[in-house]
């Protein structure tokens, strides 16, 4: 069955638990795009890389180049992941009125017999840097725990120290063309044990123009709003007087695994 593109709607929930307790949630979209099915038959629902209330780029994910699903293919091959011949699904958010942040993507790579071969969660910072860290191997499965050693700088109340924690969950019905629902959840431990606790899913449902309209109804500000929360937190944190690290350089190379 030829798979469909997807618009969802949930939230971001994210909790610190030292030096002092601090949570939020806040309502958000994202898409969940079958790259593969959209080469060979493209979506005519979704606005692609030109300018639309609610659109995807391919601009906007990978190098920023103008096919994103080339560059995941070329980023496989160079990683020796060879058995990725089935679907690669992109989890992300849309741009929105002309603007998009990301903190993060996942990019779902499978086998032809559409098991997992290997995961790519792509992080941006405000800073204008990104890194991708790979989870590949025989263990690589939904519901599965999956870990990765912390490399990048995201937050600057957080050390590039200890590990990530991924768990991955997509419910799709038996003969369903998509997922109903999705979660991802990325727990960071350091030395002194569990420090953050964070997740981003939701509902979804075919990426039609009604779907479309409905969702920008809902939230048309929404990427904008992502990066005005991120500094809201922060200034909340550095209020309560949570201790800053300086920036380090970025790791050389994109991927880690």
């Amino acid at each position: 069955m030829t798979p469909v593109p997807c618009i969802g709607v949930g939230s971001v929930w994210h909790r610190r638990l030292r030096p002092v307790d601090h949570a939020f949630r806040y309502p958000g979209c994202f898409l969940l795009l079958p790259l593969r099915r959209m080469r060979a038959d493209p979506w005519p629902a979704l606005p692609r890389n030109r300018w639309a209330p609610i659109a995807f780029h391919d601009a906007d994910h990978g190098d920023g180049g103008p096919d994103c699903l080339a560059w995941i293919e070329g980023l496989l091959r160079a990683e020796g992941v060879d058995d990725a011949s089935g679907e690669i699904w992109l989890h992300c958010m849309p741009r929105m009125l002309g603007y998009a942040f990301k903190p993060v993507s996942f990019w779902y790579c499978h086998r032809a017999d559409g098991s997992l071969a290997a995961v790519l969660a792509e992080v941006h910072n405000t800073f204008g840097e990104r890194h991708g860290y790979l989870l590949h191997g025989p263990g690589l499965a939904f519901d599965v725990e999956q870990s990765a050693r912390k490399a990048f700088h995201v937050s600057p109340f957080c050390r590039v120290d200890g590990d990530y924690r991924f768990r991955f969950r997509h419910d799709w019905p038996a003969g369903s063309l998509h997922p109903t629902r999705t979660l991802v959840r990325i727990d960071h431990d350091d030395a002194d044990g569990p420090l953050l606790r964070t997740s981003v899913g939701g509902r979804l449902q075919p990426c039609t123009a009604a779907a479309l309209r409905g969702v920008f109804r809902r939230m048309p500000w929404m990427t904008l709003a992502v990066v005005a929360r991120i500094h809201w937190q922060a200034l909340q944190l550095w209020l309560r007087r949570v201790p800053w690290f300086t920036k380090p350089d970025k790791p050389p190379p994109f991927v880690s695994r």
